[in-house]
């Protein structure tokens, strides 16, 4: 038995959410603010009974609110039979198999067709209809005494601000809103909830079917003197221990050398408190003996623990010391590993009691105060201590789903890529949850199985941060990668307003496949940029030896062309090798539609019919050379290089990765920037770096101020800074 998937409605950020969970492990990712603690949030309040369960105004989504607002201040009453009840809703559907008990599930199963496996319980915190018609008539009498109020501070020339619904509800929505439970009936067919068919369910019903519980990111542990939370969690693993009676033997005999102890200090106490005893005994009473007392040791196995015990770790052979000398990350990994010990003993029960059908644990941010090695292990270790699910010695075992929640790119390398589950903001109100299942099956579908497993082997291997990034930035090679930081940097100083090097930005170096990726981009709806060459070329005939005849394929006939490399505004350009250029823009390969695109037809979005198209709302820009100074660049070298002649070819600047021969012709005009760049470079990253090293401040300060930024980076990053 195990849960299929989750449905959240108007609760904070989560207006019409579905979440669907693997059988194990689902690893729930992205950005800030996309309701990764949310969907903890409202599992914990429908699903656990504790203080923390009681909802507040402000849960409620903001959308939400706006239409409960129109819908009360409607001056038209809906009829009852018009009316459904509206709030926050969680619907968790659960499928059962032949080789479950199903003794607790039975008696909310909505049908008995034996080909529907699914049960959705419902849990609703909602306003029901007799309470919309309480909730018009408290407003409506709130509403006429804020006029009175308003109208006499008006008339007393005082200020007063009139409060309204919002006002009302935010102490008060529990008098109009309330919690239900129930199971529905569900059409396994398509797949949908029938929310007019159901049944009220008991919330002990609800505890032998879903036990929840959590490890919260806000946990107790710190390395302050004298903190002994871990000390503390011993006592509490013994106790979850006992209830379960899964160490009877060991737990009986700690037990029976208590009472050992306890007869021995109680015959001491008898001589330590001799005195004292006898002062009662002198008060007397009527009757002989009446105020006699004895002082005996009642030893308590569970406050043994919790205050004698004491968690120590090895500085090496000859030396312990105490747990507040160990680092957070350590000591938030420990008191983890021991919570998550008490909420597998707690997930047992006590042993005259079943383990719940359905045993649900949440792991919200684990990776806090650890370093990226130790979060490596943690996901690597976790899976192997949850896997083994809830085991007890009598037999009653049962399967543990679990969630973890994270923001870490070294949990997410070491994960399966199917147990991830994106989410990804819609607009301020608004997230949806996507399984990166539907990425591969997307990819799949189109014939790119290879492309697909290439994206997945790098994402988890290189740049798993692209999950977390807000804007991205794809780059050829090693060359803008040393570069970039540089550049942005400059382009901070020209336009200071929101700042690239403050934003969230991923540099991700993807060679010639950056088209490899579009699934994907398209996929987590980031805003990126694709810095990329034109590549430009030209085809000439090849001929054979007599010079005249030209070669032919001997297959096919065809003629034979050799391509040659150009710069673009060399006369013969006409063609652009470039893949990516060729893939976003339909496959045009012509020289002459490339050049004569300004920046907004090259910003792209997909349509619906999933193809890309220039869009200037779009959020993706795909940029390449553009004619400056006269010239129209191949490449980023020849580019730089028209750019900054003067940066390159003055003495006193140092680039040993230029040919000195080549470096000399284009300092007297013999070659152009063209030739240096495909003659002249031993190696790009060096030349970056030596950029860099011959770069220098201006009087002001501003560093790289001796060098300028081809224009079509410029301009890219200019757009990307924006929101």
């Amino acid at each position: 038995m195990k849960i299929v998937k989750i449905q959240i409605e108007n609760f904070r950020l989560l207006k019409n959410f579905r979440l669907e969970l693997e059988d194990e492990l689902s690893l729930i990712i992205g950005k800030n603010n996309t309701g990764k603690t949310s969907i903890l949030f409202i599992l914990e309040k429908f699903l656990s009974q504790s203080d923390k369960s009681k909802f507040h105004f402000n849960d409620f989504n903001n959308t939400f609110k706006v239409g409960l607002k129109a819908l009360i201040e409607d001056p038209h009453e809906i009829a009852e039979i018009d009316y459904k009840s509206i709030g926050i809703k969680l619907k968790v559907i659960i499928e059962y198999f032949a080789t479950d008990s199903l003794t607790n599930i039975s008696t909310i199963m909505m049908d008995l067709d034996p080909l529907n496996t699914f049960v959705a319980l419902g849990f609703e915190y909602t306003l029901g209809y007799q309470d919309y018609l309480q909730l018009r008539k408290d407003y409506t009498e709130f509403f006429i005494r804020e006029r009175d109020k308003a109208t006499a501070a008006a008339a007393a020339n005082r200020n007063y601000k009139s409060r309204g619904l919002y006002d009302l509800l935010q102490n008060d929505h529990a008098k109009y809103f309330k919690v239900s439970k129930k199971s529905f009936a569900y059409d396994y067919n398509t797949p949908t909830v029938k929310e007019d068919k159901y049944i009220e369910v008991e919330e002990n019903t609800i505890k032998e079917i879903i036990n929840f519980k959590y490890v919260s990111a806000k946990r107790e542990v710190t390395n302050k003197e004298r903190n002994n939370t871990l000390s503390s969690q011993t006592s509490k693993i013994y106790k979850s221990a006992e209830a379960t009676n899964e160490q009877a033997e060991v737990i009986e005999k700690f037990k029976d050398r208590l009472n050992e102890t306890d007869d021995d200090l109680s015959d001491i106490y008898q001589t330590l408190f001799n005195d004292i005893i006898q002062n009662v005994k002198k008060f007397g009473g009527i009757k002989a003996n009446e105020s006699e007392i004895e002082i005996i040791s009642t030893l308590k196995q569970r406050e043994l623990l919790e205050g004698n015990t004491t968690v120590i770790y090895k500085h090496d052979a000859d030396h312990q010391l105490p747990e507040y000398y160990n680092g957070l990350g350590y000591m938030n990994l420990i008191s983890m590993i021991f919570e998550i010990e008490i909420l597998i003993h707690e997930f047992k029960r006590e042993k005259d009691k079943k383990p719940s059908d359905i045993n649900l644990l949440f792991i919200e941010e684990p990776e806090a105060h650890t370093h990226p090695q130790m979060q490596y292990v943690f996901i690597k270790n976790i899976k192997k201590l949850l896997g083994e699910g809830i085991k007890r010695k009598d037999g009653e075992n049962r399967q543990l789903q679990y969630i973890i929640s994270t923001h870490s790119s070294c949990i997410v390398a070491d994960s399966d890529f199917n147990d991830i589950k994106y989410l990804k903001k819609l607009n301020s109100n608004s997230v949806i949850a996507k399984g990166l299942k539907d990425l591969e099956k997307e990819y799949t579908d189109n014939g790119e199985e290879q492309n697909y497993r290439f994206l997945k082997k790098y994402l988890t291997l290189n740049r798993a941060e692209l999950f977390f990034a807000d804007k991205a930035i794809f780059i050829e090679g090693d060359t803008e990668r040393i570069l970039l930081p540089a550049m942005m940097k400059k382009v901070d100083i020209e336009k200071p307003e929101d700042p690239l090097l403050s934003q969230n930005i991923s540099i991700i170096e993807v060679g010639a496949h950056s088209h490899i990726f579009e699934r994907f981009i398209e996929f987590i709806g980031i805003k990126g940029i694709i810095i990329t060459d034109i590549d430009s070329y030209y085809l000439t005939p090849v001929f054979e030896a007599d010079g005249v005849t030209q070669k032919t394929y001997p297959t096919t006939g065809n003629p034979v062309f050799e391509t040659i490399k150009c710069a673009a505004n060399d006369l013969n350009a006409h063609y652009t090798s470039n893949k990516s250029l060729i893939f976003f823009h339909k496959q045009r390969k012509d020289i002459a539609y490339f050049k004569g695109l300004d920046l907004g037809w090259k910003i792209l979005r997909k349509n619906r019919k999933k193809e890309w198209v220039s869009n200037r709302k779009g959020y993706l820009l795909v940029l390449y050379q553009m004619e400056e100074s006269t010239y129209h660049a191949r490449s980023f070298e020849d580019a730089f290089f028209r750019l900054n002649k003067t940066f390159i070819t003055d003495t006193a600047n140092s680039f040993p990765s230029l040919t000195t021969k080549y470096l000399t012709e284009y300092s007297n005009g013999t070659i152009d920037e063209f030739a240096l760049a495909e003659k002249g470079v031993g190696s790009k990253p060096s030349l970056a770096i030596e950029i860099l090293l011959n770069s220098k401040p201006d009087a002001g300060g501003n560093e790289f101020s001796n060098w300028e930024v081809p224009a079509y980076i410029k301009e890219g990053l200019i757009w990307l800074k924006q929101d």
